[in-house]
């Protein structure tokens, strides 16, 4: 659940883990992002970027808007993260039919907790003060993905062996708080959260939290400002609106396997959940765009993203060929394109290297750099059309040529030739890579109970403000004492209390 000083409520039905995040702009200050909803929660205090949220300052300020819960003197941005929000999987079933882990098991495909964590992640990374709320007994499901896991520090007494690297991946510049739906307590921590928020991100099944008073007609009474995005499967509406919906289903029913893999060989899905992570990424930005909105206008809006839409969007130019044409797609085609000859990977001796003839210059270049410069006037090889009808032979005259040498051997071949090439590495190459370090893509930071840990950083460069790894990803319940104490004034005996009674941790 994402928590912003302007009101905006962002609701996250992934199909997995039960999450509410809420998000709160205001007109000077800090940004701070607050997940809250039982299950997983982050919160970090910070400075805020001075990036959308400023635009937001600056478009309303003039305007002279008054809404509701803001204080003019004070700006903060808070986002609410909630993932697994639930006591009982029976009481609070996900969009992915979370069941009793004793009666019917669980569907732990790491393909289905990424959506949510991942955008309030990005929105922690632009300066947000991210509130991570979770399970109080077992947290974010994704805490034990494992192995592997970073491990404890000897001289430490935590339990386990040690804190998932998935959940490592994508829980930093967050606080968690440890809260229970199961208990009135519970509920009422976030209705008191969401009327200091802007934004509200939540994963369940269309009309799960309406029994829990955690609906959008209900908060938006509490917080008219409130902006609450739903993520789900397949959205609220339509006839597949209460069907469970993962990355690897979605993949496989729109479109996407069906176009990936080798030419002759099955359908396969992504290396990693693509359509979570363009989900998140549409979902962050649909955030941004509300909350720009709501500073000319003053009100919420409830958003629903559906991963379904989401992959079909970037189904991009095949589905504007398919509807253009009106014809079936051209299928699967491996690392080749459907349309460029050559344009693919090739073996080498120890490995395999990309080449993009893109054009007929650029197949030149290509031509002397196997040494054979010949092709370029050969009339089956001339235009790129040319070779499109002798793919083929082309393309297995290039591969006889390219193991005869090393991948590193070709990288020095065509270095400087203009010409597109790549070698094909494994993710610890790349992570290792000279390009990866130069550009400050991997990061060690200090965990208090594991030691130093590597972190992928933020992608994005900024001119004036770069984002930053604040804070490391939080243990379980971190930061409840705080979150309780610092926002809403709770005090350390009412505090006590609640935990003794589990509705918190």
């Amino acid at each position: 659940m994402f928590l912003l000083r302007s009101s905006i409520f962002l609701r996250t039905n992934s199909h997995f883990n039960n999450a509410v995040d809420v998000a709160r702009v205001g007109n000077v200050g800090r940004v701070q992002v607050h997940p809250a909803a039982v299950g997983d929660a982050v919160l970090a205090p910070r400075q805020w970027l001075p990036s959308l949220f400023q635009c937001i300052k600056d478009s309303a300020a003039p305007r002279g808007i008054s809404r509701v819960g803001h204080d003019p003197c004070v700006g903060w941005c808070k986002c609410l993260q909630a993932l697994t929000a639930t006591s009982s999987d029976q009481e609070f079933p996900s969009r992915a039919h979370i069941t009793s882990r004793r009666q019917h098991g669980r569907m732990d495909s790491a393909d289905t907790a990424m959506i949510q964590p991942y955008c309030t992640q990005i929105l922690g990374d632009l300066g947000a003060e991210v509130i991570k709320i979770e399970h109080p007994v077992r947290g974010d499901d994704t805490r034990a993905w494992g192995p592997p896991y970073a491990a404890y520090k000897p001289d430490t007494k935590a339990d386990g062996p040690g804190e998932a690297a998935y959940f490592l991946g994508a829980n930093r510049n967050k606080k968690s708080l440890g809260l229970s739906f199961q208990h009135p307590e519970g509920v009422d921590i976030l209705h008191k959260l969401v009327a200091k928020c802007d934004i509200l991100v939540e994963n369940y099944l269309p009309g799960t939290l309406k029994k829990y008073s955690m609906d959008y007609e209900t908060v938006r009474k509490i917080n008219p400002g409130l902006i609450y995005a739903s993520i789900t499967g397949y959205g609220q509406t339509g006839p597949y609106a209460n069907r469970a919906g993962y990355d690897v289903m979605v993949e496989a029913e729109f479109g996407l396997m069906h176009i990936t893999g080798q030419r002759d060989g099955p359908p396969v899905k992504v290396g990693v959940a693509v359509t979570d992570l363009t989900t998140g990424l549409y979902t962050s930005n649909s955030i941004m765009a509300a909350l720009l909105g709501r500073a000319n206008t003053g009100k919420g809006q409830h958003i629903d993203v559906a991963l379904s839409d989401c992959q079909t969007a970037t189904l991009a130019n095949i589905a504007s060929s398919c509807l253009i044409s009106g014809k079936k797609d051209t299928g699967r085609w491996g690392t080749a394109h459907p349309s460029i000859v050559p344009y693919r990977s090739f073996k080498t001796r120890d490995g395999d290297i990309l080449f993009g003839g893109g054009n007929d210059r650029l197949f030149g270049v290509l031509c002397d750099g196997l040494g054979k410069p010949e092709w370029k006037d050969d009339a089956k090889f001339k235009t790129n059309a040319d070779r499109v009808a002798n793919r083929q032979q082309l393309e297995a005259e290039i591969e006889a040529i390219s193991q005869q040498k090393t991948t590193e051997e070709w990288l020095q071949v065509f270095e400087g030739s203009g010409m597109p090439y790549a070698a094909v590495n494994d993710v610890q190459t790349t992570l290792n890579h000279a390009h990866t370090k130069a550009r400050n893509m991997v990061v060690e930071m200090e965990h208090e109970i594991c030691g130093p840990i590597k972190m992928v950083n933020t992608p994005v460069k900024f001119s004036e403000t770069q984002p930053s790894i604040r804070s490391v990803p939080p243990m379980l319940g971190q930061h409840t004492d705080e979150i309780l104490s610092d926002h809403l004034g709770m005090s350390q005996s009412d505090i006590s209390d609640l935990k003794e009674r589990g509705a918190i941790r």
